[in-house]
C-alpha cells in the first residue's frame, strides 16, 4: 500500500500545485513561488526536492492558470487520486471497510483536494506577512525575535503546522470509521516523530551514499523522491496501525 500511494501521490503533486497557482489566480491572490515551494518541500532532503523543484518551476511559468479550462479540471481530478489512494490506504490500516459508493469516494478526495489547496494559500499567506510581523517583534522586543529565529525559519514553522494538520485530517475524515481526537493523537505523534527522524536520515544517506544517478541516470531525482515518498507512505500507515492496535488493546482489557 505504501508504494500505491507513493506512486500516486508521486503523480498528483505537479497537478495539485497548478491546481493551487490556478485557484490563487481565480481569488486574485499573489503566489509567491519560492514561498509555496518552501511550504511544499520545505521538510524534503534538499538532494531530493531540487529536481522536483526546477520542474515545478518551468511547470508554473508555463502554465495557464485557470480553473475553468480542461486542463484546470484534470488537474483536479489527478490530484484527487493521491488522496483516494491515502483514503483506501487508511481504512485497510484501520481494518475498515469503505461502503460508500465510487462517487462518494470521489467528491470526498476532489474536497480534500480543493481544502489542501486553501490551506496552502492560507499558509502562504501567513508567510508573505510574516516578515512584517518579525521585524515588528525585532524593533518592540529584540530578544523574543532571536528566540523566534532560533527555533528555526519561520516558513519551515508554517510547513511543520500545515503537515500536522494535514495528517490529522487524514485520520479523521479520510477513513471510513469515525475516530475521535483521543484516538489518532498517539498514531499522529508517532507520524510526525518519524518523519522527522527518516527524513533527517535519508537526507544524510542521498548525500553522503546514495549512487541514484549511476544507476538510474536522468531519472535519479524521480528515483529518489518515489523511493522517499515510499518511506513518508509507510509511516502514514504505520501510524493508523498503531491507533489500531491501541484501540483494539482497550477492547482487550
Amino acid at each position: 500500500m505504501s508504494s500505491y500511494v507513493a506512486m500516486s501521490a508521486m503523480l498528483a503533486l505537479f497537478p495539485f500545485v497548478l491546481f493551487v497557482v490556478s485557484l490563487a489566480a481565480a481569488v486574485s491572490h499573489p503566489v509567491v513561488v519560492n514561498d509555496l515551494i518552501a511550504l511544499l518541500f520545505g521538510t524534503w532532503p534538499e538532494a531530493i526536492a531540487a529536481p522536483l523543484e526546477l520542474e515545478i518551476r518551468k511547470v508554473i511559468a508555463a502554465s495557464n492558470q485557470s480553473l475553468i479550462t480542461i486542463g484546470g479540471l484534470a488537474a483536479i481530478v489527478f490530484a484527487s487520486n493521491g488522496t483516494n489512494a491515502i483514503r483506501e490506504a487508511m481504512s485497510r490500516a484501520y481494518r475498515e471497510s469503505d461502503p460508500r459508493p465510487f462517487w462518494k469516494q470521489r467528491l470526498l478526495s476532489f474536497g480534500f483536494v480543493i481544502a489542501g489547496a486553501v490551506a496552502v494559500l492560507i499558509f502562504a499567506s501567513l508567510g508573505l506577512a510574516l516578515p512584517a510581523y518579525l521585524q515588528y517583534i525585532n524593533n518592540a522586543t529584540p530578544d523574543l525575535y532571536k528566540v523566534m529565529l532560533s527555533l528555526g525559519s519561520p516558513l519551515l514553522f508554517l510547513t511543520g503546522l500545515m503537515i500536522l494538520a494535514a495528517v490529522f485530517a487524514c485520520h479523521l475524515w479520510l477513513p471510513y470509521g469515525r475516530h475521535r481526537f483521543r484516538q489518532i493523537w498517539p498514531g499522529v505523534l508517532v507520524t510526525i516523530v518519524l518523519w522527522a527522524v527518516v527524513a533527517n536520515v535519508f537526507s544524510l544517506y542521498v548525500s553522503e551514499f546514495a549512487t541514484y544517478s549511476v544507476t538510474y541516470a536522468g531519472l535519479a531525482g524521480a528515483m529518489g523522491a518515489l523511493i522517499f515518498l515510499n518511506l513518508m507512505a509507510a509511516i502514514l500507515i504505520y501510524g493508523a496501525e498503531f491507533n489500531n492496535a491501541l484501540a483494539q488493546s482497550r477492547e482487550n482489557t
